[in-house]
């Protein structure tokens, strides 16, 4: 079965007038640097401390949000921009986001985990929001012994939650420590400095940006082709659970694929945000599939992760167990939500 891929309703430029050229980007490129600006002031005025208020957070995911289209600017557009410049700062950029995403990635893992801890144990809390893209809720591995299921519930999730809150407290002593650093001050300076000038190259004010949009659009169109979605357009087939009980800690090879989709789509969209104010409705819905695969993922390995430590007992390592294969069919549902995503947009054009 040919893959379809997907296109745009609308040109990406998303006018009829001349297409954008470097103008273009050093506008974008000024704008992010100003909301990085921005947030970084935010952050140094709530002192930088979470405890019992949301700025600090908040400040923190706004940086994190301009550092990647930078970085994305950086990467799509590079023929465009001075060499030694952005290919200096582009690990810079990468190490900074990684950096402030880590925190907030073990929080939610937590929440995910413990949130599919009640609701396999049976226990009364509040549901689960429906899945991204229309796909199904994934249903358990099997039908668990709720008995048994509950009596190592608690202890699962009191496990996951201090190997998680420990992980997260490092992560933003972290974070703090390299927001004070001299490596961070410098990305600093060269953000400020590119808030009021941007190194293009000679050509690039007389550069059409759109080959350069469409290409990053064709990466991204090469590796969805490369997904199985044929067998992903079956929800529940069980290839993301069968593969997902290796015994190998290493994360799963199957997922890198889509989580590379996801990196790619992130990119193009990054890049019609550059040439055009408009937001592509369905870009977004197919990114959030792709996160939600990303978010499964993970808790699936941090629930095995937490299988491994020594000396737990038989029902608690039995509750890690069921929610690891839980978290697995979650991973196949937003495959499968993904799937029909891409498969309607692909119609629709």
């Amino acid at each position: 079965m040919a893959q379809q891929h997907l296109e745009p309703t609308e040109p990406v430029s998303g006018h009829l007038g001349p297409s954008p050229t470097g103008d273009a980007l050093a506008g974008y490129l000024r704008s992010q640097a100003t909301e990085f600006l921005r947030a970084l002031r935010q952050h140094r005025e709530s002192g930088g401390t979470a405890a019992g208020a949301e700025d600090p957070v908040d400040a923190a995911r706004a940086l994190r949000r301009s550092v990647r289209r930078i970085s994305a600017s950086l990467h799509t557009f590079r023929p465009l921009l001075d060499p030694e410049w952005s290919e200096s700062l582009r690990p810079e950029l990468a190490w900074l986001s990684g950096t402030l995403g880590m925190e907030h990635g073990y929080e939610s893992r937590l929440e995910r985990l413990l949130l599919a801890l009640h609701r396999l144990s049976g226990a009364v809390f509040p549901a689960q929001p429906a899945p991204v893209g229309g796909g199904p809720s994934a249903p358990t591995a099997s039908t668990p012994d709720r008995g048994n299921l509950t009596v190592g519930a608690a202890k699962a999730g009191a496990l996951l939650d201090r190997q998680l809150t420990l992980a997260r407290t490092r992560a933003h002593s972290t974070a703090l420590q390299a927001l004070g650093s001299s490596r961070f001050h410098a990305v600093a300076d060269s953000i400020a400095v590119l808030a009021s000038e941007v190194p293009l190259t000679r050509t690039a004010l007389s550069t059409d940006l759109q080959p350069l949009a469409t290409a990053a659009q064709g990466r991204l169109e090469d590796a969805v082709s490369a997904l199985p979605l044929v067998t992903a357009g079956s929800p529940y087939n069980a290839e993301a659970l069968i593969h997902g009980l290796s015994p190998d800690p290493s994360p799963h090879a199957q997922d890198a694929p889509w989580h590379q989709v996801r990196l790619l789509l992130r990119l193009y969209r990054y890049a019609r945000e550059t040439l055009t104010s408009s937001v592509d409705v369905r870009l977004l819905t197919a990114g959030q599939c792709l996160d939600r695969h990303r978010d499964a993922s993970e808790a699936a390995s941090a629930a095995a992760a937490a299988a491994r430590t020594p000396r737990i007992a038989p029902a608690t390592a039995y509750a890690l167990g069921v929610l690891h294969a839980d978290q697995r069919h979650e991973v196949e549902a937003a495959r499968f939500a993904f799937q029909q995503c891409w498969q309607k947009q692909a119609v629709s054009t």
